[in-house]
């Protein structure tokens, strides 16, 4: 037998549908829209870095030849971050040019091409530069092969050494 709880709330009009039914289909209708909301607010500032405008000197030469061949010289030292295997000077991506225009920017106002690839290593890292600091850091870099042709020697040496006194 069941017993009697009082009126009832709902009305014949009303859905039958379990609490809590319209909220997840609510929820199932906006996952779409909003999803793509999201995919647009994350990809729109990836799109809008390479619609920007070129830097200034990013494809025009300086007008002295001299300053020129001085960002030309250190241009081609230094990598693009973003083709990796090519030079600022030969690269078209936008962050080259950017690198370029700042190189021969500050190259026209009479800074050292020395100071100019310091100020990009420190902001960019080591990777940026072609020609690389023995510091701390990397001078086992520059150890090793020397260690490896001296072992090789010596070892060479004692393998053919015994062999020539007969």
């Amino acid at each position: 037998m069941r017993r009697w709880t009082g009126p009832s709330t709902r009305t014949p009009s009303r859905d039958r549908s379990p609490p809590g039914a319209t909220l997840r289909h609510w929820t199932r209708s906006l996952a779409g829209p909003a999803f793509a909301g999201m995919a647009l607010l994350f990809a729109s500032p990836h799109s809008a870095q390479d619609s920007l405008p070129p830097a200034p000197y990013a494809y025009r030469q300086l007008d002295d030849p001299a300053q020129e061949a001085k960002a030309q010289a250190l241009m081609e030292t230094l990598r693009c971050l973003k083709c990796q295997s090519q030079s600022i000077a030969d690269s078209d991506a936008p962050m080259a040019g950017d690198m370029r225009s700042q190189v021969r920017q500050r190259i026209a106002a009479g800074e050292d091409p020395e100071a100019i690839r310091a100020w990009l290593v420190e902001r960019y890292g080591d990777y940026v530069s072609y020609a690389p600091r023995v510091t701390s850091l990397t001078w086992p870099l520059f150890a090793l092969p020397l260690l490896l042709l001296l072992t090789a020697a010596l070892l060479l040496r004692r393998r053919f050494g015994k062999g020539d006194g007969g």
